[in-house]
């Protein structure tokens, strides 16, 4: 057997088509989404990760707003911007670039946004909406997992699947989409005995560990359909994911590529975020 490889990067473009569709029909009605990403230091991760959002957004016909802070900004005044985008009609979503400084809480610092600006889904009143089963904004990252899963199978009722990984990211927020379509979930992390044995029960398997190569290629549930959301830089400098991709392509069913999988998914479900925050926050409905 060699695994189906999922597509991320076809998958985003599609999804990136219909956002700038959605831009275009709400600019009709005099709404112009706008994004502003917050980005305190120098961290040269996170600056690719904001040009790239930047040009996305801007592709798309999103309007972005970006502000480069220092990486001895105090507290306060990291919060005084975030306030002042709250109130800004021009913004309609709110991202702040993870990792802050150690001196900053990253609690305190997203607890000041606007619930409905947040577009990471990372508020604790989104993450308690989508714990509850209300509208909230979901995180980007999970929601690109459930819709390559979606694509992928279709019907996901009554399958067996794994999370590896408890983090407010990404391991806890997809534990609640999966539980959402009617999956049965299991939370792995650290601590779980014997987890080899637990991945192998598993018809899905969600990667999100940030170990490269943790999950084996025997393993993997023959057939199961396995989305690695890792991406660690090795000391030759590529990219790899949490699953032993190589091992891992001769079980499993279908398999997400690092580079190319996840990676797409996110930015473009962070377009699709600020999209539906400025809708809602017209008061106008879904499209249909």
């Amino acid at each position: 057997m060699t695994a189906t490889i999922i597509d991320g990067k076809a998958r985003a473009a599609a999804l990136k088509a219909q956002v700038a569709e959605e831009v275009a029909r709400l600019g009709g009605l005099g709404v112009e989404p706008g994004l502003a990403v917050v980005l305190v230091g120098d961290d040269p991760a996170s600056q690719v990760y904001v040009r790239s959002k930047g040009t996305a957004c801007r592709t798309a016909g999103i309007q972005s707003f970006e502000h480069r802070i220092s990486a001895d900004v105090e507290a306060r005044d990291l919060i005084g911007l975030i306030d002042r985008l709250n109130v800004d009609p021009a913004v309609s979503g709110i991202l702040v670039q993870l990792p802050l400084p150690p001196h900053l809480d990253p609690h305190v610092i997203l607890g000041a946004m606007d619930p409905a600006k947040d577009v990471d889904g990372f508020h604790v009143v989104n993450a308690g909406a989508l714990a509850t089963g209300r509208w909230g904004l979901v995180p980007c990252t999970p929601r690109g997992c459930l819709l390559l899963l979606q694509e992928t199978l279709d019907d996901l009722a009554g399958r067996e699947a794994i999370v590896i990984g408890r983090s407010n990211v990404v391991g806890k927020p997809m534990a609640q989409l999966l539980l959402r379509e009617s999956c049965t979930v299991t939370v792995a992390h650290s601590r779980t005995r014997d987890l080899p044995e637990v991945v192998r029960r598993a018809e899905i398997v969600v990667a999100a560990a940030g170990r490269t190569g943790m999950i084996r290629g025997d393993w993997i549930r023959p057939g199961a359909t396995v989305i690695d959301v890792g991406i660690n830089r090795g000391d030759d400098g590529k990219l790899r994911g949490d699953v032993a991709f190589d091992e891992a392509l001769d079980v499993a069913g279908a398999i997400t590529p690092v580079p190319g999988g996840v990676g797409p998914m996110t930015i473009a479900c962070l377009l699709e975020n600020t999209v539906e925050a400025a809708r809602r926050q017209h008061g106008l409905p879904d499209p249909a």
